[in-house]
Protein backbone atom coordinates (compact mmCIF):
# COMPACT_ATOMS: atom_id res chain seq x y z
CA UNK A 1 0.00 0.00 0.00
CA UNK A 2 2.67 2.06 1.11
CA UNK A 3 4.72 2.01 -2.39
CA UNK A 4 1.06 2.83 -4.33
CA UNK A 5 1.13 5.31 -2.25
CA UNK A 6 4.54 7.00 -2.61
CA UNK A 7 4.28 6.18 -6.76
CA UNK A 8 1.13 8.34 -7.23
CA UNK A 9 2.81 11.54 -4.74
CA UNK A 10 5.18 11.40 -7.13
CA UNK A 11 3.03 11.24 -10.67
CA UNK A 12 -0.16 11.81 -11.72
CA UNK A 13 -2.61 12.08 -8.91
CA UNK A 14 -5.47 9.51 -8.60
CA UNK A 15 -8.48 10.14 -10.00
CA UNK A 16 -11.59 8.20 -10.92
CA UNK A 17 -12.44 9.90 -13.83
CA UNK A 18 -9.31 10.30 -15.76
CA UNK A 19 -10.66 12.74 -17.98
CA UNK A 20 -11.26 15.79 -15.26
CA UNK A 21 -7.12 15.67 -15.05
CA UNK A 22 -5.45 18.51 -16.20
CA UNK A 23 -1.52 19.07 -16.30
CA UNK A 24 -1.78 22.28 -14.51
CA UNK A 25 -3.64 21.61 -11.78
CA UNK A 26 -2.53 18.89 -9.03
CA UNK A 27 -5.82 17.47 -8.41
CA UNK A 28 -8.91 15.61 -9.80
CA UNK A 29 -11.05 18.65 -10.63
CA UNK A 30 -14.28 17.36 -11.95
CA UNK A 31 -14.41 14.71 -8.82
CA UNK A 32 -13.83 17.76 -6.48
CA UNK A 33 -16.31 20.14 -8.70
CA UNK A 34 -19.37 17.12 -8.39
CA UNK A 35 -18.67 16.33 -4.45
CA UNK A 36 -17.91 19.68 -3.73
CA UNK A 37 -21.34 20.66 -5.39
CA UNK A 38 -23.14 18.31 -3.93
CA UNK A 39 -22.56 18.81 -0.59
CA UNK A 40 -22.86 22.18 -0.44
CA UNK A 41 -26.48 21.07 -1.75
CA UNK A 42 -27.08 18.72 1.22
CA UNK A 43 -26.08 20.68 3.99
CA UNK A 44 -27.90 23.90 2.39
CA UNK A 45 -30.98 21.93 2.03
CA UNK A 46 -31.17 19.92 4.86
CA UNK A 47 -30.55 22.47 7.39
CA UNK A 48 -33.46 24.58 5.98
CA UNK A 49 -35.86 21.59 6.55
CA UNK A 50 -34.64 20.96 10.23
CA UNK A 51 -35.01 24.83 10.79
CA UNK A 52 -38.55 24.31 9.32
CA UNK A 53 -39.60 21.58 11.16
CA UNK A 54 -38.42 23.63 14.35
CA UNK A 55 -40.49 26.65 13.54
CA UNK A 56 -43.25 25.10 11.99
CA UNK A 57 -45.17 23.07 15.07
CA UNK A 58 -48.26 22.16 12.56
CA UNK A 59 -45.49 19.61 11.12
CA UNK A 60 -44.85 18.06 14.03
CA UNK A 61 -48.43 16.76 14.40
CA UNK A 62 -47.47 13.90 11.96
CA UNK A 63 -45.78 11.18 13.83
CA UNK A 64 -44.29 10.52 10.71
CA UNK A 65 -41.96 13.83 11.32
CA UNK A 66 -40.13 11.95 13.64
CA UNK A 67 -38.67 10.10 10.83
CA UNK A 68 -38.47 12.47 8.36
CA UNK A 69 -36.22 14.52 10.55
CA UNK A 70 -34.05 11.73 11.62
CA UNK A 71 -33.72 11.25 7.38
CA UNK A 72 -32.80 14.94 7.33
CA UNK A 73 -30.25 14.43 10.24
CA UNK A 74 -29.10 11.80 8.84
CA UNK A 75 -28.18 13.17 5.02
CA UNK A 76 -26.37 16.18 6.88
CA UNK A 77 -24.28 14.28 8.34
CA UNK A 78 -23.68 12.73 5.10
CA UNK A 79 -23.30 16.05 3.45
CA UNK A 80 -20.49 16.97 5.93
CA UNK A 81 -18.84 13.57 5.91
CA UNK A 82 -18.44 14.21 1.94
CA UNK A 83 -15.51 17.06 3.17
CA UNK A 84 -13.58 13.87 3.62
CA UNK A 85 -13.18 12.62 -0.18
CA UNK A 86 -12.73 16.48 -1.27
CA UNK A 87 -9.85 16.64 0.74
CA UNK A 88 -8.50 13.79 -0.53
CA UNK A 89 -9.12 14.84 -3.76
CA UNK A 90 -7.16 18.09 -3.05
CA UNK A 91 -4.23 16.42 -1.58
CA UNK A 92 -5.39 17.46 2.10
CA UNK A 93 -2.51 16.17 4.31
CA UNK A 94 -4.80 13.90 6.65
CA UNK A 95 -3.32 12.65 10.25
CA UNK A 96 -4.41 8.91 9.74
CA UNK A 97 -3.31 6.50 7.24
CA UNK A 98 -5.25 6.43 3.95
CA UNK A 99 -6.75 3.03 4.21
CA UNK A 100 -8.29 3.97 7.74
CA UNK A 101 -9.71 7.10 6.92
CA UNK A 102 -11.83 5.40 3.67
CA UNK A 103 -12.87 2.54 5.89
CA UNK A 104 -14.29 4.79 8.02
CA UNK A 105 -15.84 6.70 5.39
CA UNK A 106 -17.27 4.09 3.75
CA UNK A 107 -18.71 2.94 6.98
CA UNK A 108 -20.10 5.84 8.32
CA UNK A 109 -21.98 7.09 4.52
CA UNK A 110 -23.68 3.59 4.47
CA UNK A 111 -24.71 3.43 8.04
CA UNK A 112 -25.97 7.36 7.27
CA UNK A 113 -28.00 5.81 4.23
CA UNK A 114 -29.20 2.49 5.88
CA UNK A 115 -30.85 4.98 8.33
CA UNK A 116 -32.53 6.82 5.71
CA UNK A 117 -33.48 3.43 3.80
CA UNK A 118 -34.80 1.85 7.04
CA UNK A 119 -36.64 5.23 8.06
CA UNK A 120 -38.87 5.37 4.44
CA UNK A 121 -39.59 1.96 5.71
CA UNK A 122 -41.06 3.08 8.90
CA UNK A 123 -42.59 5.95 7.36
CA UNK A 124 -44.56 3.35 5.06
CA UNK A 125 -45.58 1.57 8.11
CA UNK A 126 -46.75 4.08 10.22
CA UNK A 127 -48.99 5.00 7.42
CA UNK A 128 -50.06 1.68 7.17
CA UNK A 129 -51.29 1.33 10.80
CA UNK A 130 -52.71 5.16 10.37
CA UNK A 131 -55.11 4.04 7.62
CA UNK A 132 -56.01 0.35 8.53
CA UNK A 133 -56.62 1.24 12.65
CA UNK A 134 -57.41 4.45 12.29
CA UNK A 135 -59.22 4.05 15.93
CA UNK A 136 -56.25 2.61 17.67
CA UNK A 137 -53.90 4.24 16.00
CA UNK A 138 -52.37 7.06 18.98
CA UNK A 139 -52.47 3.97 21.33
CA UNK A 140 -49.96 1.94 19.44
CA UNK A 141 -48.07 4.39 17.77
CA UNK A 142 -46.71 6.94 20.90
CA UNK A 143 -43.57 9.32 20.81
CA UNK A 144 -41.80 6.84 23.41
CA UNK A 145 -41.96 3.86 20.98
CA UNK A 146 -41.34 6.18 17.87
CA UNK A 147 -38.22 7.12 20.08
CA UNK A 148 -37.52 3.91 20.54
CA UNK A 149 -38.19 3.18 17.13
CA UNK A 150 -35.19 5.74 15.93
CA UNK A 151 -32.87 4.56 18.15
CA UNK A 152 -33.50 1.19 17.07
CA UNK A 153 -32.88 2.10 13.28
CA UNK A 154 -29.41 3.89 14.39
CA UNK A 155 -28.39 0.49 16.31
CA UNK A 156 -29.40 -1.61 13.35
CA UNK A 157 -27.53 0.28 10.67
CA UNK A 158 -24.02 0.36 12.52
CA UNK A 159 -24.36 -3.03 13.46
CA UNK A 160 -25.28 -4.55 10.17
CA UNK A 161 -22.20 -2.79 8.50
CA UNK A 162 -19.66 -3.41 11.35
CA UNK A 163 -18.33 -6.50 9.68
CA UNK A 164 -17.53 -4.32 6.15
CA UNK A 165 -13.89 -4.16 8.29
CA UNK A 166 -12.81 -7.35 8.27
CA UNK A 167 -15.26 -8.92 6.15
CA UNK A 168 -15.39 -6.83 3.11
CA UNK A 169 -16.20 -3.29 1.34
CA UNK A 170 -19.77 -2.02 1.90
CA UNK A 171 -20.19 -0.07 -1.12
CA UNK A 172 -18.47 2.40 -3.01
CA UNK A 173 -18.57 5.49 -0.56
CA UNK A 174 -14.69 5.47 -0.28
CA UNK A 175 -13.60 4.80 -3.95
CA UNK A 176 -12.39 8.38 -4.74
CA UNK A 177 -9.46 6.86 -2.05
CA UNK A 178 -7.03 5.14 -4.05
CA UNK A 179 -6.40 2.19 -1.37
CA UNK A 180 -10.02 1.67 -1.26
CA UNK A 181 -10.34 1.21 -5.22
CA UNK A 182 -7.51 -0.97 -5.71
CA UNK A 183 -6.99 -2.82 -2.24
CA UNK A 184 -10.37 -3.14 -0.36
CA UNK A 185 -12.70 -5.55 -2.21
CA UNK A 186 -15.99 -6.56 -2.28
CA UNK A 187 -17.03 -10.08 -0.69
CA UNK A 188 -20.11 -11.81 -2.51
CA UNK A 189 -21.42 -12.82 0.40
CA UNK A 190 -20.73 -9.81 2.55
CA UNK A 191 -23.17 -8.34 -0.18
CA UNK A 192 -25.64 -11.19 -0.19
CA UNK A 193 -25.71 -10.37 3.94
CA UNK A 194 -26.22 -6.57 3.35
CA UNK A 195 -29.27 -7.29 0.78
CA UNK A 196 -30.67 -9.91 3.00
CA UNK A 197 -30.51 -7.94 6.18
CA UNK A 198 -31.13 -4.01 4.60
CA UNK A 199 -32.20 -3.67 0.80
CA UNK A 200 -34.68 -6.95 0.48
CA UNK A 201 -36.70 -5.86 3.86
CA UNK A 202 -36.82 -2.50 3.13
CA UNK A 203 -37.95 -2.60 -0.38
CA UNK A 204 -40.92 -5.38 0.53
CA UNK A 205 -42.24 -3.19 3.55
CA UNK A 206 -42.19 -0.41 1.28
CA UNK A 207 -43.97 -1.99 -1.41
CA UNK A 208 -46.68 -4.22 0.30
CA UNK A 209 -47.45 -0.98 2.35
CA UNK A 210 -47.77 1.08 -0.35
CA UNK A 211 -49.71 -0.72 -2.47
CA UNK A 212 -51.95 -1.66 0.34
CA UNK A 213 -52.59 1.78 1.22
CA UNK A 214 -53.45 3.13 -2.07
CA UNK A 215 -55.99 0.00 -2.42
CA UNK A 216 -57.29 1.18 0.89
CA UNK A 217 -57.72 4.57 -0.16
CA UNK A 218 -59.07 3.60 -3.78
CA UNK A 219 -61.60 1.75 -1.47
CA UNK A 220 -62.66 4.38 0.64
CA UNK A 221 -63.06 7.03 -2.11
CA UNK A 222 -64.90 4.99 -3.65
CA UNK A 223 -67.64 4.17 -0.73
CA UNK A 224 -67.79 7.69 0.21
CA UNK A 225 -68.38 9.37 -3.47
CA UNK A 226 -71.30 6.31 -3.57
CA UNK A 227 -72.67 7.44 -0.37
CA UNK A 228 -71.91 11.50 -1.42
CA UNK A 229 -74.50 10.35 -4.46
CA UNK A 230 -76.85 8.55 -2.78
CA UNK A 231 -77.67 11.26 -0.73
CA UNK A 232 -77.23 13.94 -2.68
CA UNK A 233 -79.63 12.34 -5.10
CA UNK A 234 -82.13 12.31 -2.88
CA UNK A 235 -81.84 15.73 -1.41
CA UNK A 236 -81.40 16.99 -4.98
CA UNK A 237 -77.81 18.29 -5.13
CA UNK A 238 -74.86 16.89 -7.19
CA UNK A 239 -72.45 15.24 -5.61
CA UNK A 240 -68.83 16.06 -6.32
CA UNK A 241 -65.96 13.24 -5.70
CA UNK A 242 -63.68 13.44 -2.47
CA UNK A 243 -60.36 11.74 -2.75
CA UNK A 244 -59.28 10.05 0.66
CA UNK A 245 -57.77 12.19 2.92
CA UNK A 246 -54.65 10.07 3.68
CA UNK A 247 -53.80 9.63 -0.03
CA UNK A 248 -52.48 13.10 -0.58
CA UNK A 249 -49.93 12.97 2.60
CA UNK A 250 -49.57 8.76 1.08
CA UNK A 251 -48.43 10.00 -1.93
CA UNK A 252 -45.65 12.87 -0.51
CA UNK A 253 -43.95 9.79 1.17
CA UNK A 254 -44.48 8.06 -1.60
CA UNK A 255 -42.50 10.00 -4.31
CA UNK A 256 -39.59 10.50 -1.67
CA UNK A 257 -39.52 6.67 -1.19
CA UNK A 258 -39.80 6.33 -5.12
CA UNK A 259 -36.95 9.16 -6.05
CA UNK A 260 -34.88 7.61 -3.13
CA UNK A 261 -35.27 3.82 -4.92
CA UNK A 262 -34.59 5.40 -8.42
CA UNK A 263 -31.59 7.20 -7.13
CA UNK A 264 -29.91 4.29 -5.49
CA UNK A 265 -31.01 1.51 -8.31
CA UNK A 266 -28.14 2.04 -10.26
CA UNK A 267 -25.80 1.57 -7.21
CA UNK A 268 -27.02 -1.60 -6.01
CA UNK A 269 -27.26 -3.11 -9.35
CA UNK A 270 -23.78 -2.16 -9.94
CA UNK A 271 -22.55 -3.20 -5.95
CA UNK A 272 -24.05 -6.56 -7.02
CA UNK A 273 -22.73 -6.76 -10.28
CA UNK A 274 -18.57 -5.80 -9.24
CA UNK A 275 -19.06 -7.98 -5.92
CA UNK A 276 -20.13 -11.16 -8.13
CA UNK A 277 -17.32 -9.90 -10.73
CA UNK A 278 -19.23 -9.58 -13.41
CA UNK A 279 -18.62 -6.11 -14.25
CA UNK A 280 -16.27 -3.36 -12.97
CA UNK A 281 -15.63 0.19 -13.59
CA UNK A 282 -14.29 3.18 -11.91
CA UNK A 283 -16.04 5.30 -14.06
CA UNK A 284 -19.40 3.16 -13.60
CA UNK A 285 -18.78 2.96 -9.38
CA UNK A 286 -18.37 7.06 -8.96
CA UNK A 287 -20.98 8.05 -10.92
CA UNK A 288 -23.87 5.57 -9.38
CA UNK A 289 -22.46 6.16 -5.86
CA UNK A 290 -22.37 9.90 -5.44
CA UNK A 291 -26.17 9.22 -7.79
CA UNK A 292 -27.06 7.43 -4.56
CA UNK A 293 -25.62 10.34 -2.45
CA UNK A 294 -27.44 12.94 -4.22
CA UNK A 295 -30.54 11.69 -2.97
CA UNK A 296 -29.70 13.51 0.28
CA UNK A 297 -30.90 16.76 -1.17
CA UNK A 298 -33.56 15.72 -3.47
CA UNK A 299 -35.65 14.58 0.21
CA UNK A 300 -35.95 18.13 1.02
CA UNK A 301 -36.51 19.28 -2.51
CA UNK A 302 -39.23 16.93 -2.92
CA UNK A 303 -40.94 17.38 0.82
CA UNK A 304 -40.37 21.34 0.20
CA UNK A 305 -42.77 21.11 -3.30
CA UNK A 306 -45.54 18.91 -2.25
CA UNK A 307 -46.16 19.55 1.24
CA UNK A 308 -48.45 22.69 1.83
CA UNK A 309 -48.08 22.38 5.47
CA UNK A 310 -44.44 22.70 4.67
CA UNK A 311 -44.07 25.31 2.57
CA UNK A 312 -46.23 27.76 4.92
CA UNK A 313 -43.10 26.97 7.52
CA UNK A 314 -40.60 27.85 4.92
CA UNK A 315 -42.57 31.11 4.03
CA UNK A 316 -42.44 31.68 7.87
CA UNK A 317 -38.77 31.12 8.27
CA UNK A 318 -37.84 33.49 5.55
CA UNK A 319 -40.06 36.11 6.72
CA UNK A 320 -38.67 36.10 9.83
CA UNK A 321 -35.10 36.10 8.72
CA UNK A 322 -36.29 38.98 6.51
CA UNK A 323 -38.00 40.86 9.05
CA UNK A 324 -34.40 39.92 11.11
CA UNK A 325 -32.55 41.62 8.51
CA UNK A 326 -34.78 44.44 8.37
CA UNK A 327 -34.49 45.12 12.13
CA UNK A 328 -30.34 45.09 12.03
CA UNK A 329 -30.09 47.10 8.91
CA UNK A 330 -32.84 49.66 10.90
CA UNK A 331 -30.58 49.90 14.31
CA UNK A 332 -27.38 50.17 11.85
CA UNK A 333 -28.96 53.00 10.57
CA UNK A 334 -29.85 54.56 13.59
CA UNK A 335 -26.49 54.15 15.25
CA UNK A 336 -24.91 55.62 12.35
CA UNK A 337 -26.74 58.53 12.48
CA UNK A 338 -26.32 58.83 16.67
CA UNK A 339 -22.38 58.78 15.70
CA UNK A 340 -23.03 61.22 13.08
CA UNK A 341 -25.10 63.57 15.37
CA UNK A 342 -22.56 62.76 18.16
CA UNK A 343 -20.06 63.81 15.67
CA UNK A 344 -21.39 67.48 14.73
CA UNK A 345 -21.68 68.59 18.37
CA UNK A 346 -17.95 67.72 18.96
CA UNK A 347 -17.16 69.73 15.99
CA UNK A 348 -19.42 72.58 17.74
Amino acid sequence: MNSSLVGNQSGRPFCLLAISYLETINFCLLEVVIIVFLMVLIISGNIIVIFVFHCAPLLNHHTTSYFIQTMAYADLLVGVSCLVPSLSLLHYPIVLSESLVCQIFGYVVSVLKSVSMASLACISIDRYIAITKPLTYNTLVTPWRLRICILTIWLYSCLVFLPSFHWGKPGYHGDVFQWCANSWNTDPYFTLFIVVMLYAPAAFIVCFTYFNIFRICQQHTKEINERRVRFSSQDGEAGEAQPCPDKRYAMVLFRITSVFYILWLPYIIYFLLESSNVYSNRVASFLTTWLAISNSFCNCVIYSLSNSVFQKGLKRLSGAICASCARQRVAKDSSTSRSKRSSNGCHV
